[in-house]
């Protein structure tokens, strides 16, 4: 095995091994529960070992997103194409710092918006919650307490900057494998038509090097599908909506939610139009990449961060009580119950002062517990 190869395999392994991870999460914090005079504490071992790995997991998703973007470490599948084919004969829209939605537009807003949103509902919701309710982290066992208000904080933009890399990946690796042209692939791949000998335009062209144009320009032309750009904007939308939408607690108005949310996904939308009416990729090539940002959007939020819910222990069950008498009361005060025993007693003794024949009554049906059972039960 090349060298060559057996880096592309680590770096993938790493990447899949941190997917493993986000799945299966390991808890990596010991927490202590305050709930008015009561704490309960769980500690769990070796939490700063989880913390680095958790660090190496980040580190290796950055660094296989940046093999993927600038470097040529995973060539570009070459498909072939027909003669004159005018689904790729589209004018070349120039370089993409001159789109109306630029890489540096997109990527700033992607990064600015959800970080922007989540220090303003993080830091509201901390300072209107109640003293009693806030949670507090063990950092080490030196009963250290690590802030709850920036450990949510840094939990939330950290698994939103892993998502943010890993929609990176998922979007370049499916432009590596398929290799897909755009719609001005061939107005930047410049074939010679005369020299490949195209009569009509059902010939196929699949030569390696049928394109004269700028090389560059050439393998960003066969990386369309799908769009980086919509799969990056639609999964800083859909994560920054559904953090509005669970976190935000609005009482005066019903349309600040929904009006922000809509806001943001209209610009992730706007930017898959874009991409678009100035000929950079497909509609398939701008649907597949808000199906893939949305779909890790919803995974990290529904199954990593739990939708964005606080991190609580359960409570251990307190034990059962029995009933006591109120305090400072004695037993002689209670209401004290007459046995059936007894009055059978004082019927005979009043019997036999008359003087008359003493009839025994029948037996009674129900077997009654003794008298010194009884008086100790009351």
């Amino acid at each position: 095995m090349s060298p060559r190869s057996k880096r592309n395999r680590l770096l993938l392994l790493s990447f899949f091994s941190s997917i493993a991870y986000f799945c299966f999460p390991i808890p990596h914090s010991s927490t202590l529960l305050s709930f008015g005079s009561l704490q309960f504490s769980s500690v769990l071992s070796k939490p700063r070992t989880m913390f680095y790995f958790q660090l190496v997991i980040m580190a290796g998703t950055v660094l296989l997103a940046y093999y993927f973007e600038y470097t040529d470490t995973f060539p570009v599948h070459v498909q072939g194409f027909f003669c004159f084919d005018k689904t790729f004969s589209k004018p070349y829209p120039g370089p993409e710092d001159d789109s109306k939605a630029p890489p540096a537009l997109v990527y700033s807003l992607v990064t600015a918006i959800p970080t922007v949103m989540i220090l303003i509902g993080e830091v509201t919701t901390f300072f209107v919650k109640a003293e009693g309710a806030q949670e507090k982290t063990i950092v080490t066992a030196d009963c250290c307490y690590f802030n709850p208000l920036l450990r949510r904080i840094v939990r939330f933009l950290g698994v939103y900057s892993f998502g943010l890399f890993a929609t990176t990946i998922f979007a370049n690796a499916g432009q590596v494998v398929t290799g897909n042209q755009t719609p001005h692939f061939l107005s930047a791949c410049r074939p010679n038509y005369t020299v490949l000998g195209c009569q009509s335009p059902m010939q196929y062209i699949t030569e390696r090097r049928a394109c004269t144009g700028n090389p560059y320009l050439v393998a960003s032309a066969r990386k369309s599908f799908p769009s980086k750009d919509a799969a990056l904007s639609i999964y800083s939308a859909v994560y920054t909506v559904m953090y509005v939408t669970l976190v935000f607690r609005t009482k005066g108005t019903r349309l600040t939610k929904p009006t922000l949310c809509l806001t943001l996904l209209s610009l992730a939308v706007l930017v898959g139009v874009v991409r678009v009416t100035e000929y950079r990729n497909h509609w398939g090539d701008v649907l597949a990449g808000y199906l893939t940002g949305g779909a890790i959007a919803a995974f990290l939020v529904t199954c990593v961060i739990n939708n964005f819910q606080q991190t609580a222990s359960a409570l251990p069950p307190l034990p059962p009580q029995r009933p006591q008498p109120p305090h400072g009361m004695q037993l002689s005060t209670l209401p004290r119950v007459e046995s059936p025993l007894e009055k059978f007693q004082d019927y005979r003794t009043l019997r036999s002062h008359d003087h008359q024949p003493y009839l025994c009554p029948a037996p009674p049906d129900v077997l009654l517990p003794s008298r010194r059972f009884i008086s100790s039960e009351v």
